[in-house]
């Protein structure tokens, strides 16, 4: 009998939950009054009066009856005016016409006429709080609280009596279920006597005897044996079906929600030892088919709520004990559940025409993310992973097709077909890191970038836009995640350029190339009002195109030469030249053009980083020289690179010279810049060319040093001061005349000693030889020089 008295007192939980208090039945009243003066608005609006027009004057004919006055000109017929609005219950509307005669014989056509001017609109009056809505408390306690108190301790004294008397063996097993049968029938049958003037109340007695009614036949199949598994819940499906007649009778969504609780419940209540997954689903779909109808019908979001959690509640507990051999059955069931939670959250919008609220976008968005979720599970307990992203992009395109249906029907909420558009891309890209692997998400993200851009500029969808920038950032860092993947290990062998790690590259640079070219052409460049600049797109196309040959280079070469620099080597070629090239292209192609000060810097750091790897430069050619580990045929790669180092230095001049020819700064860091490029090189031609088994390294560079760099910094004072002439830059003579003072100290402080004779002869000989021609040049030159610039006369 405990569980008996337990089962009363969740009749009484349920009882309570049915209360619909005065708040929700006076805002259910003022919204029909509302939808109903809508609707004679828009009928007043329509019904246009019909106009007439003027009839030509004519005499009445003549009669002998003296006293008829015959007028020249028919009167006017007066203006109809607008019918009045009478406020009337909301149960009950009905437009009444006022039809009067036409006063001329030639209009017979009847005029709606009317004095009442137009209604106004009056603003919506302020909330009222509990006490102002309720000033008399005894009113509310007499008229909302007893009823709710009276049928508890009813339900309660019907329970002790019914106990009683088991106690006492005075009713038998079917007198038990009888009796609650019998209650429960009393409790339905007073609360449709009392339907129409006590509405509340009538719910309360409704919920009270539906309950009863589940909890008897319960207690009949589980206790007393009285009827079988089938036929116990046939009795609950009919009542169930019973309790949904009575909500739309009623106009009770509390109803509905004990109709579905009873109905969610009756499988359980009734279940026995062996679980039948297809009978159980099958109902779940059939109950949740009839909620569609009544979604469709009424817009109960309570009702749709409380059905929503229930079911997912009873899905995740038969999912979680599933067998393995049920998984594809429960994998087509919760597709189909699915659907219908779809339909369910939009019906009614969709018929009615009306905007969808939060509550609306959140099931919608919780039932999609739980049927993914479900839907991998089931998946890969079916071992079939390979299919999770078939599935993926299955749910996207699922997506798009109800987005196509809602825009073609014209009545849906254009955010709910934003919502839909969203979930088709996140899916959509969703699918590429679930079934693909590695650099292939990158190259469908590279596509779908590209690709949502463009259905962007067809459609005018701003969130594709949006959902492209989002994409393509997810693309970078894929790309990331690859690099470290495939140039990570030096030891990974990879084929030369016909790799994933170089192809995908390539593709990223090329998918942000396409990119920029389809903002250029978009006059919007603002994502949600955000700017984002085009070069942002360009300047990474460029970057990762450079970086496609760079790592490629770097991994071959230490992957195929390890412990040498010959990697560093090549890199030093690759980067002038790349940088170079596209110099020359940007000059000539304006869809690539860059900024002035942007090209310099990027030949300036060039230039820099060529002079940092230096040292690398030195080790590899005494790998070469001496140990005699690498080929000598691949230090010519690094005299390609010297040749391009020098256009740039020439290009870098040139951009000086054109834009900040008066900066003095930069014509002396360019001169000293080229002067150490020079004495570099000068020192690794000297060691290859002369190089021999007698001679170390070593002392062929201390040679150098002492002896050939004070010949070449004369020769390079010379140049200076020749270009200084030449182009009338006192700042370059400046620099000369500083080089000369520098190479003069540095031969006579410190490599005057412990230097060869015939080196002694050579540096000074050529300095002095260099000091003499420069002196003249000051003297003759630089006359002939400019007179050499001014026009001739017969030029």
């Amino acid at each position: 009998m405990d569980v008996f008295i337990l089962l009363l007192l969740l009749v009484i939980l349920i009882v309570q939950f049915t209360q619909k208090n005065s708040y929700n039945e006076k805002l259910n009243e003022l919204q029909d009054k509302i939808l109903s003066l809508q609707q004679l608005v828009k009928q007043s609006i329509q019904t246009k009066p019909p106009t007439v027009e003027n009839p030509k004057p004519y005499t009445p004919p003549v009669t002998e009856r003296p006293n008829v006055v015959v007028t020249d000109k028919i009167p006017e017929t007066p203006k109809p005016a607008a019918p009045p609005i009478k406020p009337v219950p909301a149960e009950f509307i009905e437009r009444h016409e006022k039809v009067i005669a036409a006063p001329t014989s030639v209009i017979k056509r009847p005029i709606m006429a009317s004095d009442t001017p137009p209604p106004q609109y009056q603003h919506p009056e302020p909330e009222l709080s509990f006490f102002d809505k309720h000033p008399d408390l005894e009113k509310f306690i007499g008229e909302n609280l007893i009823n709710k108190i009276g049928i508890a301790i009813l339900v309660l004294a019907i329970g002790f009596f019914v106990k009683y008397a088991i106690d006492n063996n005075w009713i038998g097993p079917v007198g038990r279920v009888g009796i609650g049968v019998l209650c429960g029938g009393i409790l339905i049958g007073l609360a449709h006597a009392m339907r129409n003037s006590y509405r509340s109340f009538s719910s309360v007695l409704v919920g009270g005897g539906l309950a009863v009614l589940y909890f008897t036949i319960t207690l009949a199949y589980h206790q007393f044996h009285l009827f079988s598994q089938t036929t116990s819940f046939i009795i609950l499906i009919v009542i169930t079906c019973f309790a949904v007649a009575l909500s739309l009778l009623y106009n009770k969504q509390e109803l509905a929600v004990i109709a579905l609780l009873g109905g969610l419940s009756s499988p359980f209540m009734v279940s026995g030892n062996q679980a039948n997954y297809h009978a159980l689903f099958i109902y779940i779909i059939i109950l949740n088919t009839g909620l569609l109808v009544i979604a469709y019908n009424k817009l109960w979001r309570i009702l749709n709520i409380t059905a929503f959690v229930l079911t997912i509640l009873v899905c995740a507990a038969v999912i979680y004990t599933l067998p393995n051999a049920a998984n594809t059955t429960c994998f087509l069931y919760t597709s189909i559940l699915y659907l219908l939670y779809f339909g369910i959250n939009v019906a009614n919008n969709v018929k009615e025409n009306k905007t969808f609220i939060a509550s609306d976008f959140t099931i919608l968005l919780v039932n999609t993310g739980l049927y993914f979720g479900a839907g991998l599970y089931l998946l890969t307990a079916m071992q079939h992973p390979e299919l999770r992203g078939l599935f993926s992009a299955g749910l996207g395109g699922i997506n798009l097709v109800l987005s196509y249906i809602l825009f073609k029907n014209k009545k849906a909420d254009a955010n709910i077909i934003y919502l839909l558009i969203g979930i088709t891309l996140t899916f959509l890209s969703l699918t590429a890191p679930i079934q693909l692997h590695g650099h292939n998400i990158t190259l469908f993200w590279a596509a779908e970038t590209v690709l949502l851009y463009w259905l962007y500029q067809k459609s005018k969808i701003e969130l594709m836009k949006f959902t492209s920038l989002i994409i393509w950032i997810a693309m970078l860092l894929s790309l990331l995640m690859d690099w470290i993947n495939v140039y990570g290990s030096t030891t990974l062998a990879l084929s030369v350029i016909a790799n994933k790690g170089f192809i995908t590259t390539l593709v990223v640079s090329v998918s942000s190339c396409l990119l920029a070219t389809l903002i250029a052409k978009d006059e919007n460049k603002e994502i949600y009002n955000v700017q984002i600049s085009i070069n942002l797109y360009k300047y990474t196309a460029l970057v990762l195109l450079f970086l496609s040959g760079f790592f490629e280079i770097n991994h071959q070469f230490l992957s195929r030469y390890p412990n040498t620099a010959l990697n560093n080597l090549y890199l030093m070629l690759y980067a002038p030249a790349f940088v170079y090239a596209f110099y020359l292209l940007s000059k000539k192609l304006p869809a690539i053009k860059l900024n002035w000060r942007i090209s310099a810097a990027i030949l300036a750091m060039c230039i820099t980083v060529y002079l940092a790897f230096s040292p690398q430069f030195f080790d590899v050619q005494y790998s070469i020289l001496v140990d005699g580990k690498i080929s000598a045929m691949h230090f010519a790669a690094h005299w390609l690179g010297f040749v391009f180092v020098g256009l740039l230095f020439y290009q870098l001049a040139m951009i000086a010279k054109e834009h900040i020819p008066e900066v003095d700064m930069i014509t002396w860091v360019l001169s000293a810049a080229i002067v150490l490029f020079l004495s570099l090189e000068v020192c690794l031609a000297n060691n290859e060319l002369f190089y021999s088994r007698a001679t170390t390294i070593n002392n062929m560079e201390t040679n150098y040093i002492k002896v050939g760099l004070p010949i070449l910094w004369g020769l390079a004072s010379f140049a200076l001061m020749w270009l200084g002439m030449r182009n009338k830059v006192r700042t370059l003579r400046i620099v000369s005349l500083t080089l000369f003072t520098i190479t003069l100290v540095k031969l006579f402080v410190f490599d005057i000693q412990n230097i060869p004779p015939a080196g002694k002869i050579a540096a000074f000989f050529c300095l002095g030889v260099l000091l003499l021609i420069i002196s003249f040049m000051y003297q003759k030159v630089k006359k002939i020089i400019v007179e050499d610039a001014k026009p001739q006369p017969n030029e």
